[in-house]
């Protein structure tokens, strides 16, 4: 029998089961670029920047994935869940009229053993409105966490947001990682707003 089109189910074909759509809080948070003092973030001996250009376009998209893969905002946004979509995401953000630039970093590890540099980071920022920048997403490869990079990938892009003349910058975290929250508090952002956005969860 086939049902209408409004009556279908999303099914999980690998484990066999339905996929529930579910409502995931968010917190939009703000950092005040003309009154805040922007943080400080040194980054760690063994690692540095790239500034945006289009040839690194695919290593951003290659840390996007290994950095949200199989993470729980890739329920809320599935591009972060393969490399196809990272690439796309890349694309769409780096084309937008409100792209900019100076807020897209790439963060390179010099990889002693394989004597070469290898990327672990990346964040991108847009013109949201007309005195607002929204960082896009904040990408730390798994093997690299726990140094500080995050804190420094978004003092780059908060700098970025500021000589660009913005007022403020944003972000959005999912209420269900704590860690982040706290990161981001720490560095200066405030709660702004509690939204929700729809996802798709696989029952246990």
């Amino acid at each position: 029998m086939v049902f209408p089109v409004a009556h279908r189910v999303p099914v999980c074909v690998k484990w066999n089961c339905r996929i529930m759509p579910v409502w995931f809080r968010r917190f939009r948070m703000k950092f005040d670029l003309m009154r805040q003092t922007l943080p400080e973030a040194p980054l760690p001996a063994g690692y540095s920047f790239v500034g945006w250009r289009e040839r690194w376009l695919e290593a951003h998209a290659r840390v996007k994935f290994l950095s949200f893969e199989n993470g729980a905002d890739t329920a809320v946004f599935p591009s972060l869940g393969s490399e196809n979509g990272c690439l796309r995401l890349m694309r769409d953000i780096t084309t937008r009229d409100g792209f900019l630039p100076e807020t897209c970093w790439l963060l390179i590890c010099d990889d002693q053993a394989a004597r070469r540099q290898v990327p672990c980071g990346t964040i991108q920022g847009i013109r949201s409105d007309v005195d607002t920048g929204a960082i896009q997403n904040i990408g730390v490869v798994p093997k690299h966490r726990g140094r500080g990079l995050g804190s420094c990938l978004i003092a780059a892009a908060l700098t970025g947001f500021r000589s660009a003349g913005l007022r403020w910058g944003t972000l959005e975290v999912t209420a269900r990682n704590p860690d982040a929250v706290r990161l981001y508090t720490r560095l200066g952002f405030q709660l702004d707003q509690v939204i929700y956005k729809p996802g798709n969860v696989a029952p246990m």
